[in-house]
């Protein structure tokens, strides 16, 4: 899996997106699918982020429905 900035994951009905991504660690907004400006950010280590999205589906902005 090739992880890169602003990709967007969906799982579970969240919204994950990479907000900045560096060799070891990813940094990343939990996003509101109802609205998606609002959202909450973590740091984590690129390990961790790789198991919160195992599962996951890649998805583009456009294909998230606006609410």
């Amino acid at each position: 899996m090739r992880l890169h900035q602003n990709q967007l994951w969906t799982k579970d009905g969240e919204l994950y997106r990479i907000v900045h991504l560096e060799r070891l660690s990813v940094d990343y907004k939990q996003i509101n699918p109802e609205n998606h400006e609002e959202g909450v950010h973590f740091s984590v280590t690129k390990k961790e982020f790789c198991r919160l999205i195992k599962g996951a589906k890649e998805v583009q902005l456009k294909d998230v429905p606006e609410r």
